[in-house]
C-alpha cells in the first residue's frame, strides 16, 4: 500500500495570509490557459486575436468560478442549498462541479462571441484547446487536499488517504483523471486542433474525450460523500454514478457537433481587432 504524502493544503503562510494549493492551481490554471491561447491566436485561423485573448480569459474565468459552484450546488447539494442558501457563498467549504464549469464557460462564450461579433462554435473551438491543463491542475489540487479519491481496492496501487476516516486503500482517481482529463486529453484536442477544421469539431472532440474518460474513472471514484449510504449513490440501471449520468449528454453533445459542424470555408469571421 501507498502512503499518501499528506502535503499541506497551505502553500504559503504568511500571518495571518494562507494561500492554499488549491488557490494556486487556479492561478496556474489561468495562466496556461493565456499562455497557450497567445499562442494559438497567432494563427491566420484564429477567430480570437492576440489583443483579444485577455478579455476571453477573464470571461473564462468567472464562467469556471461561478458555474462550478453553482453546478455543484445543483448537481450534488441541492436539498442542502435549499435549506440553507447562504452555503453558496461559503467557498472555503469546498465544492466545485466541472459540469457546472462546463455551462458556465459556454455562457461565458456566448456572452464573449456576442460582443466581439464572433462565431460562438468558432471562439468555442478556440477556447476547447484551453480546458484540459485547467483539469490537470484542478485534479492535482483535488489530490493534495485528499478529496475526492477512489474506491477501496487491495491492487498494488492502492494509496492510504489519512483524512479518510474508514482508513482503507483506495485508488488515487485524481491522478487517474489528471493523466486521462488532463495529459491525455490535451495532447488529443491539441493534435485536433493543429490545423483548421470545420466549426465545432474540435469543441466536439474535447467534449467525447472529456466524457468518455470521466465515465471511465466513475467506475474506481468514490461517490460523493453527500450520497454516501443513500440510494442516489447509483442513478440509471442502479450502477451509474451522477458523474456518469452528467457525461452522457456531453458524449452525446460532442459527436452531434462532430456530424453537424458548420463548414469553414467560405466562412469569414468578423473581428474588431
Amino acid at each position: 500500500m501507498i502512503m499518501h504524502p499528506d502535503i499541506d493544503p497551505v502553500a504559503i503562510s504568511l500571518g495571518p495570509l494562507q494561500i492554499h494549493w488549491y488557490s494556486l492551481m487556479y492561478l496556474m490554471a489561468f495562466a496556461c490557459a493565456w499562455f497557450i491561447a497567445m499562442r494559438a491566436s497567432q494563427r491566420a485561423w484564429s477567430p480570437v486575436k492576440k489583443n483579444q485573448v485577455e478579455d476571453l480569459i477573464v470571461y473564462g474565468a468567472w464562467g469556471v468560478l461561478l458555474g462550478g459552484r453553482l453546478g455543484y450546488m445543483f448537481f450534488y447539494s441541492f436539498d442542502k442549498w435549499l435549506a440553507d442558501p447562504s452555503m453558496l457563498f461559503r467557498l472555503w467549504e469546498g465544492g466545485m462541479s466541472f459540469h457546472g464549469g462546463l455551462l458556465g464557460v459556454i455562457l461565458a462564450i456566448y456572452m464573449y462571441a456576442r460582443k466581439h461579433r464572433l462565431s460562438f462554435l468558432a471562439v468555442g473551438d478556440f477556447v476547447a484547446p484551453l480546458v484540459p491543463t485547467g483539469l490537470f491542475f484542478g485534479r492535482i489540487g483535488n489530490f493534495i487536499g485528499q478529496e475526492l479519491y477512489g474506491r477501496a481496492t487491495e491492487g498494488p496501487w492502492a494509496m492510504l488517504f489519512p483524512s479518510d476516516p474508514l482508513q482503507l486503500g483506495r485508488h488515487p482517481s485524481q491522478l487517474y483523471e489528471a493523466l486521462l482529463e488532463g495529459l491525455v486529453l490535451f495532447f488529443i484536442v491539441h493534435f485536433y486542433a493543429r490545423k483548421p477544421r470545420l466549426f465545432g469539431e474540435v469543441s466536439g472532440v474535447f467534449l467525447i474525450g472529456y466524457g468518455a474518460f470521466r465515465f471511465v474513472v466513475e467506475f474506481v471514484r468514490q461517490p460523493d460523500a453527500q450520497f454516501a449510504g443513500q440510494s442516489a449513490v447509483f442513478e440509471a440501471f442502479n450502477w451509474m454514478t451522477r458523474g456518469q449520468t452528467l457525461c452522457v449528454p456531453m458524449i452525446l453533445l460532442g459527436l452531434w457537433l462532430l456530424r453537424k459542424s458548420l463548414p469553414l470555408v467560405g466562412k469569414k469571421l468578423k473581428s474588431p481587432g
